[in-house]
């Protein structure tokens, strides 16, 4: 058994001490190089600030606007990034495990690039996942401030607030919606599927998710009757909405969302519970909601329609044109297993069509783990997993940490937690999650996780050794 845990710690990279990276690393002596110009600039002296209101505009923006603007702000946050790194104080730079798992996943990528056969298209998707992983880098930084992270999370939801509102209107009202959405040979014909400001209801599913966990977290965060009401508001609205996408990757993410932040959130309250609560409260809490879920399903006919059609396979036109497309995939992986054809969906576009079954053209792989390991190989989706791995564990680590503390920033923590797995659900059978407004979303997610990261003290020291 301890040899297992050995091994778990090694792997999830416990206790690995960024301090020993940074004294050995030639990007962290160039960090600080510019703080003494710091130091006299007014401008730069509300430099946390001023991040905060750049991915302010990232996401405030991202729901309404076209992909070159947001593209453009993604830019202008990149480099505020470099600016604030060459400015930082070295002992301000931040580095936890999470980020040495997103240098090693964009280097693959990187390599991926270099051997792709379609080398010019793969480097436009290379530009794009750099923009995002600086925006992460950025974010992280920038939300270890619990007064930022809080106001940005606030300023978010009032945003989500808005889109879920048109959602709901939209089905109050009625909308004109695409037949592509709905199978016109099935019962579910008429159905209304709420699409809100982003024009496809699967991506409405995927961008609502981090939503309904963070506007749950609100109602426990935020103190006072007004703010409490004003996040239980948000919640049913999100979740609301969502539920009214009819996506069924949405439904499946929603629902692993739910039952995960019902977990953690059991787990958060239980220091306080009695010995009878303690041992109960999950399996009675996830229980609940499992008998919600089964008693929505039995006696809504458009939602049980809807989720039985998830089970029905190539029956339904949706599920038969997602299953040629991953048959097409997986015979692109079997030809490139190694580091795959490049990253981005300008590569896809250009190898898929020789390999998609007639009449079953697909701008993506509608799998997330399929679209990596398309992209850059089994060594990137391993890498990807292996990231995945470290960010929960390190989610769960800085979790118990805040539990003892009682600090309720640790709330949102187990809703950046819970997210990550409810996407991850959606995204195994939809790609919604490359789209700019929820890519933004995901690595904000991870970017939370990141924020709350403090060393070992194991890590820290072996660093003081060193």
């Amino acid at each position: 058994m301890t040899t297992l845990n050995s091994v778990w710690q090694q792997l999830t990279l416990t206790y690995l001490s960024p301090y020993q990276w940074r004294n050995g690393s030639l990007i962290y002596r160039l960090s600080g190089c510019l703080r003494t110009w710091r130091q006299g600039s007014w401008l730069m002296q509300w430099g946390e600030p001023l991040g905060a209101v750049l991915i302010s505009l990232v996401f405030g923006f991202a729901p309404f606007v076209g992909t070159a603007l947001i593209g453009i702000l993604l830019v202008a946050c990149a480099g505020f990034w470099v600016l604030l790194t060459l400015c930082d104080d070295p002992s301000e730079t931040a580095f936890t495990p999470i980020h040495l798992l997103v240098l090693l996943y964009w280097g693959i990528a990187l390599a991926a690039t270099a051997l792709s056969p379609v080398k010019a298209a793969a480097l436009t998707g290379l530009i794009k996942l750099t923009l995002y992983l600086l925006l992460f880098f950025l974010m992280a930084r920038i939300l270890r401030s619990p007064r930022i992270r809080s106001i940005f999370i606030t300023f978010y939801l009032h945003i989500v607030l808005i889109v879920s509102i048109y959602g709901l209107r939209q089905w109050f009202f009625g909308v004109e919606a695409s037949a592509t959405w709905v199978d016109p040979t099935s019962a579910q014909a008429d159905l209304i599927r709420v699409f809100s400001y982003l024009g496809n209801p699967n991506l409405l599913a995927g961008y609502l998710l981090p939503a309904c966990a963070l506007s749950i977290a609100a109602m426990f965060v935020w103190e006072g009757w007004l703010p409490k009401a004003l996040g239980l508001t948000m919640t049913a609205v999100n979740c609301a909405c969502l539920v009214l996408t009819f996506s069924r990757g949405g439904w499946i993410g929603f629902v692993a969302l739910m039952f995960t932040l019902a977990v953690l959130l059991l787990y958060w309250l239980s220091i306080n519970f009695s010995p009878f609560w303690r041992k109960w409260a999950v399996p009675i809490g996830i229980g609940s909601l499992a008998a919600i879920l089964i008693l929505a399903v039995l006696t809504v006919p458009s939602l049980r329609l809807r989720v039985a059609s998830i089970f029905v396979g190539r029956e339904d036109s949706s599920n038969n044109f997602r299953m040629n497309v991953w048959a097409a995939v997986l015979e692109m992986i079997q030809d490139r297993p190694i580091l795959g054809i490049g990253p981005g969906n300008n590569a896809f576009n250009k190898i898929y069509p020789l390999y998609m079954r007639p009449r079953y053209s697909a701008l993506s792989a509608y799998s997330v783990i399929l679209e990596i390991a398309v992209e850059t190989g089994i060594i990137g989706l391993t890498c990807f997993l292996w990231l995945l791995v470290v960010t929960l564990h390190q989610g769960w680590l800085q979790l118990q940490r805040l539990r003892e503390l009682r600090n309720t920033q640790g709330l949102w923590l187990i809703a950046a937690i819970a997210t990550i797995i409810g996407m991850m659900a959606h995204g195994a059978v939809d790609t919604v999650w490359y789209r700019p407004q929820v890519n933004t979303l995901w690595w904000l997610m991870v970017a939370l996780v990141a924020s709350f990261y403090q060393p070992s003290r194991q890590a820290v020291v072996s660093s003081n050794q060193v």
